[in-house]
Parts: C-alpha cells; structure tokens; sequence
C-alpha cells in the first residue's frame, strides 16, 4: 500500500500545483479581456516572430550538442545525423512533456536502441543531458543573480536568503562540479549503480552548452515583449530561469499553466496583463508546440517515405524505430484534439462569424454542434490512451470523431482553424492505419495514474477556462435554457455538463469493472486446455506449460496462451505465446499490460526474431540469450567410415549389447519408479539440485505424459529421456534426460542419435537440441557492453558452466543455429531482470549461487 501511495504522490503533487497555478492565474487576471490580447497581438511586428521562429530552430539545433557530448561521454560513435534526428524528437518530446519524459528518456531509449546501444548506455545518455540542463541552469542562473539581483515577489521569497547569496550557492555548486570530475579516482556510485566520472574539458564544453541554451532561451521570449516593459535583459533573464524552475518543480508537463503564471506574478504590476498573455502564448507555441507538431509530421512523412522507398539504405535508419514511436505520438495528437475541442466549446465563439451562420445553419443544429464537438473532445483525450496501446477500435473511433469535430467546428462557430487542424490529424491517422492492429475491447481500457491526471488537469483547464471566459456573467437557472444565436454562456455551461457526465459515466465503468485477479499457477482444467494447443503448434517448447510451475494466460478465443511465472517484480514469461501467429500480438500486449497493472517489469525470455517488431512496439530492448540448436531430420544421416564419431558411438553400444527402446506412454507408469531411482542417482553425482520454469524436471504427473526414449543393458534401465513432438511431426526433442553415473561415455550421444534416427523413420522433420546460452554472442568492441561481458562469460566461464563446450558438443550433430532472445525494460532494470530469471529457473536466489 506504501508503495502504491508513493507511485501516486507525484501525480497529486503535480495536480496540486496545476490547481494552484489556475487559481493564483484567475485572480491576477480578473481584469484582463481577450481582445487586449489580439490587440497586442496585432502590434507584434511579424518580423519579431519570424525572428523568434529562427532562434527556435537554432536553439534546437543547441541542444543536439547534448547528445553529442553524451555519445563522447560513453565512448560510442554515431554519424551527427542520426544523433541530431534523436536529439530533435526528444527534446521536442520532453519539453512539452516534462519531466514524465525525464529528459526524453523513453524517446531516447527507442531511437538510440536501434543504433546498437545498451540499455546501460542509453541511462547514462540521459543522465548526462539531465546533468548537462541543470549545471547550465546553475551557471547561468548563478551569474544573473549574482550581477543583476532581481526583485523576488513574497510568494517566491525565501527569508533570510538574498538573491546575491543565492547566485554565489549556484556558482559554488558548479564549482564543486569540476572540481570533483578533475579531483575525484573512482566513479559516483548511487546503491548499485555506478555513473562514470565526466572528463573535465567534457564538463567544461557541457557547461557552456548548456548555458548558451538557457540564454538564447530565455532571449526569444525576451524578444517577444513589447519595448515597453522596460526590463533589461539579465534583469528578465532572471524571473525567466526562476519561472522555469517553478514549473520544472511542479512536475507538471511542460511547467505549463505553472510557468505562465509565475512569469506573470513577478512582472505585473509593470507590465500590462495583456502584453504578458500575450507573450507567453506566443513563447508557448512557437517554443514548445511548434517544434513538437513539426517532430510529429516528420514521423509520419519518414514512415511513408520509407515505405515507398524501403530498398534505400538512407531510410532503413528510420524504419528501425519510427514505427514503434509513431503510435505514441497519434495518442499524443490526439488528446491535443481533444483539447482543442473542449477549450474551443468552453470559450465565446468570434461574433462576426456567428452572424455569417445565422443564414445558413439553423439554430438547433449550431446548438446540437456545440454540444457534440464538447463530447468529441472528450472523448478523443480518452480514446488516446486506446490508440497507444494500438487498439484498431480506438482508431476507427478516433477517425469518425476527428471527422466529426471538424464539421462540429464550422457549424458552431464557422472555426475554420480547428477544422483544419483536425483535418489534418485526420489525413495523419488515416495514413497510419496499419499501426493499429490489436482486436481487444475499449471496454478492456484503463488508465494509468499518469492518465488520470493528465485527463484530470484538461478537464479542470476546460472548466476554469470557461469560468473564466463568463465570469462576468452571473449565473441564473435561466442560463440552461436560453437558445439563441448569441447565448454562448448557456452552450458552455451545456457542454460543460456533457464532458463532465462522459467522464462520470467512464470513470463510474472503470470502478465497477471486475477486480483484477492475482495470477495463480495453472489450474489443472487449463493444462488440459492448453495441452491440444501446443500438440497443434509448430514447436516443442510449449510442453514446458505442462510442469505445473508457471501461470497461463489465454486470449480471449482459448486458442492461444502464455505461459509465465513471476520472481519478485519481474513477470518473465516462457517463450514466446503458443498458438496462432495472428493471436501473438494481442497476447503480447496483454502480458504486457497486466504486468504494469501489478507494477511489474515484463520480461519475454528465449523468444525468437518473429515477434521482434511486437517487441519493438512494446518499447522494450532486446539482448541476445544465445542460440537454439535445430537438426533437419531430412537431412540427418550418420557418414560411412569408422572415423565418423556419431558412428563410433553406435559401434561400441550396439558391441556392448545395449539396446534402444521407445517407450509409450501408456506404459510410463510402469517404469517411473526406475526413472526415479536413475534421476537421484544423477543428481548426486552432479552434486546439483532440479531446475525448473526453462528445464524440464522429475516430476511423476509431467513424465507420465509423454513417450520415453529409454536404454538398457539387458532389463537394466540405465538412461532414460522423454520425448516431446507435435501432433503434426514438425518437432520432435527432449526435455528431462538422465543416466547412471557409470553408464559409458557416450550415452547421451548413442540416445540422441537412435533417437534423431528414429524420428526421421517416423516422418518428423526436426530435432530440436534447445539452446546453447550465449552463442553466437558478438565480440565487436562496438557492441554493447552487456554483450560483451555475455561473449566473455562464453569463453572463459568453465569454472561455472561450460557454455562453449555445450554448443560444441550440439555441433556434432549438425544443426543450424536461430538465435533466441530476451525482451526486457533494459537501463538500470536490466540487472535485476537478469536476477530474477537465474532465480525462478533455479527455484529461489539460493539455486543460483550455488549448485
């Protein structure tokens, strides 16, 4: 419950705030009027706005210094263009978004990702720029204040600390900052995680970086107010980077509403309200919404370029990860709409154009516009949610609703700028169809808390929005039912019903919606249920279901499953689903979801490269495991010759009068007490305990399930393995398979053989010999870290386990090698995932150090 209440605190903080900001914002502008803003508007030379415009994208162009330095930093080359394309979105991402982006964090991840960097790299990528933004603030910040001390409003002030003292503290911190990157030997160390000392010409180029971006910064919304204000520009420079850091404190994306109002408390009462409104919106949207619009339709635009032209090489860089972005930036775009729909209904329409409509639009159907283009604003911010998590119903929805809203647009108020708007958000989604691909309910749907208070904040904006736009109307019953032409205050209270009731009415579905269900291992009614299923699939690797040691997952037409335990807060599931391919992605998304309901880290292991677009789209980073070893039966033959070693084998067991036997299932119970004694005695000799979740273990109801490959010595049993094969003798393999420790070299080598010999009388068309961990690992030195300690662990990990050995010992029999993978959040939790899946594989963190 602690744990939960902390995961919300955040969020409340940020709502807080958010609150705070409206309200302080209601009263400083009590006086204010719209038109003194378009007044001021009109006075704002075009120029100066084309001149802002400028600075924008150079200042843009900045920040890419960031990664640059970043990518020095951890030692990793990457051609400028590309860093410029991550730096770009992600800055244009994390600035609208705040700090729910942590420095661009997740944009980053899945840009850089496609490069070949880890998911350690990335973490330390993103520390940097964050490092890089707030020592920039402190240097800059410490030299205003510290020459041109700026007059602190009591809201803000902290007693007994002067402005001056505040820019010495700055400056003294930056300080501390070189001076420990040039003094201090070993690397900062945060628990368990260790971040790199910074080179102290590298933090001097961060320093100025980042300084510079403040500066030119803060200089375009300078360059946006009227000469009138009569402010300097170190002494403006000032309130802008107190301003910033109010807005970055409260958490709340983009410090929006929080920024505007501290810039406004700290400039009136010397400046006019209108002037600064004005500003501000301008800053807000050539800034912020304007670089993140031009992000959005670069995606969209490089996706269809590149599927015209996906033979060229310029375009195989973005198709690695715009189409696992592109998604995420529709949902954003779409609760954009959805704004624009709700502020739109809760603010007077322009007079002139109502009487234009007077003529042409009869009143019940202007009304009736309002009204529904307030129901499809909200509905579309709810609808994001259902299109990032790529739910064809939410799309198809979306669509009719962004048709809709911009018809309801002109009709209401002939508000030809939102209807272009949506019709170009409408013209974006249609051409992005395919990203939208999931089958599940909107019913299904539930929001995150980041959700909860993103919609909560939009419908508190709208509401204080309207308030404001009436407030000097008073309010009479009468108000909600006058009908005219001219009545904008009763269609925005109407409309403010109807937005409020759908959210009611959501919310009210979501409460009484069926309790989540804590996973149980499977119930012995779905292992018969998933049994048929994997007789049905292509691979053997779906029996593990069967030991009874994993939960199950099944979609919603029983036709497919996964199969997944959990070890701490780590859901790992075995393999990829089982089952029909079309059903993978639905699955997939399910697992995916259940597991962040239960705040869990998903964790896909030994999945195979089909799903890897899936996987992708999940914005989870992929780490090679190893390869799985797959003989085709057609082609299996033991050469003529006493050189061949495989027929040596067969020489000397056939010499010693051992014979090879398959036994039915039928009669496994018969033997199964033999099986037992020949499995301890195992056991023993390896001085090892039983595995389990990825290894079969001896378990009397799991082997009695199955054929046995068995040989003996007269009646002696002396090795035995099970033996799994599809319905349709795609596969056959085995899973548990033990010998006596005295039994001959060569018992394992003499059972495989007879047993891929067999198999291929029977008409079965592979082996499947199952994974060698951590071959074919990459040994580049331009490969992540993370692989390159896998690729060491291969070569010199005997002492442990021979993995080198294993996958020679498999070559033997001439497979071909698919690599197998593992999906993960990657960053700091790779570790811990890694942990996790030693642990539930070894029953319990005991089993992994010891034997």
């Amino acid at each position: 419950m602690s744990k939960r209440i902390f995961r919300y605190a955040g969020f409340l903080f940020s709502t807080f705030f958010f609150i705070l900001a409206l309200t302080v914002l209601y009263h400083e502008l009590r006086q204010f009027q719209i038109q003194d803003s378009i007044d001021q508007l009109k006075h704002i030379s075009g120029i100066i706005v084309f001149l802002a415009v400028i600075l924008t994208i150079l200042n843009y162009l900045l920040m890419t210094g960031y990664d640059y330095l970043a990518l020095r930093f951890v030692n990793y080359f990457i051609p400028y263009r590309k860093i410029a394309n991550v730096s770009l979105i992600s800055y244009a991402f994390s600035n609208n978004m705040g700090v729910f982006m942590f420095g661009g964090a997740p944009v980053r991840y899945r840009l850089y990702s496609a490069s070949g960097l880890s998911g350690i790299d990335i973490s330390n990528i993103v520390i940097f720029c964050s490092i890089s933004i707030g020592i920039g603030f402190l240097a800059l910040g410490g030299i205003v204040f510290l020459v041109e001390p700026l007059s602190i409003p009591d809201i803000f002030h902290f007693p007994g600390i002067p402005v001056r003292m505040v820019g010495v503290i700055f400056l003294s911190l930056v300080s501390l900052y070189l001076v420990a990157n040039a003094v201090r030997k070993k690397p900062f160390k945060f628990g368990k995680w260790e971040f790199p000392l910074i080179p102290v010409r590298l933090s001097l180029l961060q320093i100025a970086l980042a300084t510079a971006d403040w500066a030119l910064a803060g200089f375009i919304l300078y360059l946006l107010f009227p000469y009138s204000a009569g402010l300097s520009y170190l002494n403006f420079l000032g309130i802008f980077l107190l301003a910033q850091f109010i807005g970055l404190a409260s958490t709340v994306p983009g410090g929006l509403g929080v920024f505007e109002t501290a810039m406004l408390l700290m400039l009136s009462p010397g400046v006019p309200p209108a002037s600064i409104v004005t500003a501000l919106l301008l800053f807000r949207g050539i800034f912020y919404i304007l670089p993140f619009a031009i992000s959005i339709i670069a995606l969209v635009v490089g996706e269809i370029i590149r599927r015209r032209v996906s033979a060229k090489n310029a375009m195989q860089y973005l198709g690695t990860w715009i189409s696992s972005l592109t998604p995420y930036a529709l949902s954003f775009i779409t609760f954009a709409g959805g704004i624009i729909l709700l502020f739109s209904a809760a603010t007077p329409g322009i007079r002139d154009r109502l009487g234009l409509l007077i003529d042409f639009v009869p009143l019940p159907v202007q009304e009736l516009s309002h009204f529904l283009s307030s129901l499809a604003g909200v509905s579309l911010i709810i609808l994001a949610r259902g299109l990032q998590r790529r739910l064809d119903g939410a799309y198809i929805l979306t669509v009719v609703l962004l048709s809709g809203g911009a018809i309801f647009s002109l009709l209401k108020g002939f508000d030809y700028e939102e209807a272009i708007i949506l019709t170009t958000m409408l013209i974006v989604m249609l051409n992005s169809r395919h990203y939208f691909y999931r089958k599940s309910s909107l019913l299904d749907l539930r929001l995150t808390p980041g959700w909860i208070t993103a919609i909560f904040m939009t419908m508190t904006a709208s509401l204080w929005l309207g308030m404001f736009a009436y407030r000097h109307i008073e309010y009479a019953n009468d108000l909600w039912w006058q009908f005219t032409f001219s009545g904008d205050a009763p269609r925005s209270l109407r409309a403010m019903v109807g937005t409020f009731s759908v959210i009611f009415f959501f919310v009210l579905f979501v409460l009484l919606s069926p309790a989540l269900k804590k996973p149980q291992p499977a119930t012995k009614e779905e292992l018969e249920e998933a049994k048929p299923i994997i007789d049905r699939g292509p691979g053997t690797n779906g029996y593990l279901a069967l030991l009874d040691d994993k939960a199950l997952l099944f979609n919603k037409h029983r036709n497919a499953f996964i199969m997944y335990g959990i070890e701490k807060k780590t859901w790992i599931t075995m393999g990829d689903p089982i089952g029909p391919s079309s059903e993978h992605k639905d699955l997939i998304w399910r697992f995916r979801e259940m597991s962040d309901q239960y705040d869990g880290r998903p964790a896909f292991y030994q999945i195979n490269e089909d799903n890897i677009p899936i996987y992708a789209d999940l914005g989870l980073t992929l780490l090679k495991l190893g390869e799985e070893g797959i003989v085709s039966l057609k082609e299996f033959t033991i050469p003529d010759g006493k050189k061949d070693e495989l027929r040596r084998v067969l020489h000397k067991f056939e010499k010693l009068q051992y014979t090879f036997e398959i036994v039915p299932q039928t009669q496994i119970p018969l033997l199964i007490k033999e099986f037992k004694t020949v499995s301890d005695a195992w056991l023993s000799r390896k001085h090892t305990r039983e595995k389990g979740f990825s290894l079969g273990f001896f378990k009397e109801d799991y082997l009695s399930l199955f054929p046995a490959a068995v040989i003996r010595q007269g009646n002696k049993i002396i090795a035995f393995a099970n033996i799994l094969s599809t319905s349709e003798k795609q596969e056959l393999s085995i899973d548990l398979m033990r010998y006596y420790p005295n039994a001959p070299n060569g018992t394992m080598d003499f059972l495989l053989t007879r047993l891929m010999l067999w198999g291929k009388e029977e008409g079965f068309q592979r082996f499947n010999l199952g994974m060698a961990p951590l071959s074919g690992v990459g040994d580049n030195q331009m490969v992540p870290f993370v692989t390159r300690f896998e690729s060491f662990l291969y070569r010199h990990s005997d002492h442990f386990y021979n993995f080198q050995g294993l996958r020679d010992y498999k070559d033997k029999f001439g497979p071909h090698w698919e690599p197998r993978y593992l999906a993960s959040p990657g960053g700091f939790s790779l570790p811990l995932v890694i942990t996790d899946i030693a642990a539930i594989i070894s029953r319990g963190f005991k089993g992994v150090i010891s034997r």
